[in-house]
């Protein structure tokens, strides 16, 4: 299905007629999902990519082994090297979404992101979103941060990305140890034990470091993304928030977990005056009926083993100026925070019901030579496009260093091996 072919539609059907829609989609009355692929290709589906994604891993964590050195020599070459693996990461997921689970994406947003969404002449995404800024977006699905990272990817920042998630995932063999070298912040959910710990990640990210091409010279390019709902959206979340948020008088959302403010409160604190922006990314997943969580269709084993990943990945961006949001008292900011999921809560609201997002950006999209389809929706607000690289040959930079380290031995072996004839 192409992007003309979803226009074509009217996307707001799946509330209209959930039955009749599961039936057609893959769906079945029960909301359980009806597999695309049979046991014996699930399985030839699992062999491939998981071989492909857990040999880059491992290449990633053997290149950032290699340069771990660096660290004692000079800081500023360690932190670039990592950043260098970072990237690899992001296109291997990249990569990966490419090929294992096609995903078609719709970008837009308010006035405020006034031309810094943009389409490439070959119709992929392109950002211009500043290099230093933190990131806050509703956490829907695990694979929230997948779209996001390749967003970082569209702004060439995908090496600069770093990420507040809970402290089990360290722990994942290979990829725990590989997001410990990319400087990520682990949380345990216990305040008392997390603010030092993330006090201290928050210093090395506003540590001034020399030759930084930032939009802040003196700092590094940063995207620190945050959920401040603290998990997914899910039946047994959502009720614990409303539960929580009925004891403190506040009135449920319809289609988000009640955000917390203590972490995002230090985190901007901690980094004022050295970024100007907070992000904010509302972001929908075309599929599920309205009043379902999405949880329940879009796993990481439904999206990439079995082949049913969303018929499309809505963003709706805006951002806020640092110097307006309130940083001096903490429940003044816990306000702030609560009204911003009001918004983006009206604005799931508005995609459920109309199949899009409101968008604000008509006629500032550049479709270039784009498709047809793309510049008209273009026209209209909308920047469309599948995740996918600017070019295969990009995921050479993934064995750049183990190749140049081979190459270098054999060489050295060589050379010892004439000397000694």
């Amino acid at each position: 299905m192409d992007s003309s072919d979803l226009r074509r539609r009217k996307q707001g059907s799946p509330s209209d007629q959930p039955a009749e829609w599961e039936m057609q989609n893959g769906y079945r009355n029960d909301a359980e999902p009806r597999l695309k692929h049979g046991i014996p290709m699930q399985l030839l589906r699992s062999l491939l990519l998981a071989t492909w994604f857990n040999c880059c891993c491992v290449v990633i964590i053997v290149t950032q082994l290699i340069g771990s050195p660096l660290y004692l020599i000079n800081k500023d070459y360690y932190y670039s090297f990592m950043a260098y693996t970072k990237q690899s990461f992001g296109l291997v997921i990249t990569a990966l979404t490419q090929w294992g689970c096609p995903t078609f994406v719709r970008v837009c947003g308010d006035q405020s992101v006034r031309d810094q969404i943009q389409l490439t002449k070959d119709g992929r995404l392109k950002t211009q979103f500043p290099e230093r800024l933190v990131l806050i977006a509703n956490h829907q699905v695990y694979t929230d941060w997948i779209y996001l990272w390749w967003v970082a990817y569209t702004n060439a920042m995908h090496g600069r990305i770093f990420i507040i998630l809970k402290e089990s995932l360290k722990y994942i063999p290979i990829a725990g140890q590989g997001m410990m070298f990319y400087g990520f912040i682990f949380m345990a959910r216990k305040w008392l034990s997390d603010k030092p710990r993330l006090q201290h990640r928050l210093e090395k990210l506003k540590t001034q470091r020399s030759g930084s091409k930032s939009d802040s010279p003196d700092y590094s390019p940063m995207w620190l993304l945050i959920f401040p709902e603290g998990t997914n959206l899910s039946i047994n979340t959502k009720r614990r928030s409303d539960e929580y948020g009925q004891k403190q008088g506040l009135l449920p959302l319809r289609h988000e977990v009640l955000p917390r403010s203590t972490g995002l409160f230090f985190c901007l604190q901690q980094l004022r005056g050295t970024i100007d922006w907070v992000y904010d990314c509302t972001v929908a997943y075309e599929g599920p009926p309205k009043g379902s969580y999405p949880d329940k269709y879009f796993t990481l084993r439904s999206t990439y083993l079995q082949g049913r990943p969303p018929t499309s990945v809505n963003m709706h961006w805006r951002r806020f100026a640092m110097s307006g949001i309130p940083l001096e008292d903490q429940k003044e900011f816990d306000g702030w925070l609560r009204d911003r999921w009001t918004e983006k809560d009206q604005l799931l609201e508005e995609y459920f019901e109309t199949g899009k997002f409101p968008s604000e950006l008509a006629g500032t999209i550049d479709g270039g030579e784009a498709s047809k389809a793309q510049r008209s929706a273009a026209a209209n607000g909308y920047a469309e496009a599948h995740v996918r690289l600017g070019h295969w040959s990009e995921l050479g930079r993934i064995f750049m260093v183990l190749a140049g380290v081979a190459l270098l031995c054999k060489l050295q072996f060589f050379g010892f091996w004439h000397a000694s004839n």
